[in-house]
């Protein structure tokens, strides 16, 4: 079957059916799978995680306009999606605010935000979402885990993807169009830019929640509702609330939810102190939650008294599964290939450092753009110049306040600007010539 036109596709979500083949089974690849599955076309997603379900990220996410309304177009579970916070505020080192402001945001969390979609995705029950009835217009959603894909290769009209299990099985799924949103170490961009590499920048983010119930007063006063930060010589820190567990708002259950950057020079002991698990595996990217080194986390938990607020370090300190991410950067020189029959959507496209609090923004506005060309809503030109200008432009956005931050002595008013920059819609945004040329 041959790919239609943007032309052929307009009108009744386009004319022919297609099959979509997803690599990534996180929450770009389930944004993609869920927007293309709403037009009427089959999507098969290829996640390489042994288990059916992905691992709980203990990850809080800053909701942005794009996820938003990713979330009204095609969440069709009725329960509330995140907390709000009504203020942003920065405090001293002595704990005392030094700036705040009105300023409304909606956080939630990774594991609400994956089981809400796996539930309008693939049906998947959970004690986070009633799953909704299936809507007959839709088209037919399949999620395959232990699928490490390997290559792939164009056949015909469409395309054919190779993958192994971990038993060695292989196999292969064909498809129309091939979708690479299997994240910032994306196989499917290595085999298209082995050029590209995703490089460590020097810092880590130390990442971790507290129930709200087990905070003092001063904390709970501190972060609830408000999105609040500290920054200091070579550290950044920033906290707030996040739904519980199984998704619940319920005041006194939710989550305080920190992020904490600090500088950990490439090639240093300390580096490979804090990335290496309690079983003595050096990880490259990610400590996930609950193998953190007991005895590496006790010496951050003594650096965080020593450097930040008390209610902060209170925060850090009393977290029992923190988690440790590589601050990298990687991006793509373009998300397009083998004539659209290749496309590459949010992370695989471009790693955001997470200052910006844009990734699943991207996901989701990736999502819902490619959608919109694929039913004929918007041309071509428009997609890419959309999709290729977000990915570049908050990507260096991204590099530049992860450089002030963590490297440079600036005023408390340029931290300020900063975050209220990066909290520009991105309909709002004028991307300068060199984002979106292609």
């Amino acid at each position: 079957m041959a790919i239609p036109s943007t032309e052929e596709l307009a009108g009744s979500q386009g004319s022919r059916k297609l099959h979509f083949v997803i690599v990534g089974g996180s929450l770009g690849g389930l944004a993609t799978g869920l927007a293309l599955k709403a037009l009427g076309h089959d999507t098969t997603i290829l996640e390489r995680n042994p288990v059916p379900l992905l691992q709980d990220q203990g990850a809080g996410i800053v909701a942005g306009g794009d996820t938003l309304e990713f979330f009204k177009r095609y969440n069709r579970c009725d329960r509330p999606f995140a907390v709000t916070s009504k203020k942003r505020q920065y405090l001293d080192k002595d704990g005392s605010i030094v700036h705040k402001e009105e300023m409304e945001q909606n956080m939630t969390s990774w594991d609400l935000t994956y089981y809400l979609m796996r539930a309008n995705y693939d049906g998947i029950e959970s004690p986070y979402c009633n799953v909704p009835e299936p809507d007959p217009t839709h088209g037919q959603a399949t999620h395959l885990h232990d699928r490490t894909v390997t290559r792939f290769e164009e056949e015909g009209d469409g395309i054919r993807v190779f993958w192994k299990t971990s038993q060695e099985v292989e196999g292969s799924t064909f498809g129309d169009i091939l979708i690479g949103a299997d994240g910032p170490s994306s196989t499917i961009r290595k085999i298209l830019e082995p050029g590209v590499e995703r490089k460590y920048t020097g810092y880590c983010a130390l990442r971790g929640t507290l129930i709200e119930s087990e905070a003092s007063d001063a904390a709970k006063k501190a972060f609830g509702e408000r999105f609040t930060f500290f920054h200091g010589p070579g550290v950044q820190i920033l906290a707030y609330l996040i739904p519980g567990k199984d998704g619940t708002v319920e005041p006194g259950q939710r989550l305080i939810n920190f992020v904490y950057y600090a500088n950990f020079p490439a090639g240093s002991a300390e580096l490979e102190e804090i990335m290496t698990d309690k079983d003595g595996r050096r990880r490259q990217i990610t400590v996930p939650p609950g193998v953190t080194d007991p005895n590496a986390w006790e010496k951050q938990r003594k650096l965080a008294r020593e450097r930040l607020p008390p209610q902060f370090a209170e925060v850090v300190c009393g977290t029992n599964k923190p988690f440790v991410q590589a601050v990298t950067d990687v991006i793509s020189p373009q998300h397009e290939y083998v004539g659209g029959k290749v496309v590459l959507i949010g992370d695989a496209l471009a790693g955001f450092r997470p200052h910006t609090v844009a990734s699943t923004s991207q996901a989701a506005f990736d999502a819902m753009i490619y959608a919109d060309y694929i039913a004929g809503k918007i041309s071509k030109e428009e997609w890419k110049k959309q999709t290729i200008g977000f990915a570049r432009y908050i990507q260096k956005r991204g590099i530049e306040m992860g450089e002030r931050s963590q490297h440079q002595i600036l005023s408390l008013q340029d931290y300020v600007h900063d975050r209220n920059v990066a909290s520009i819609p991105r309909e709002q945004e004028i991307y300068p010539e060199w984002a979106t040329a292609f």
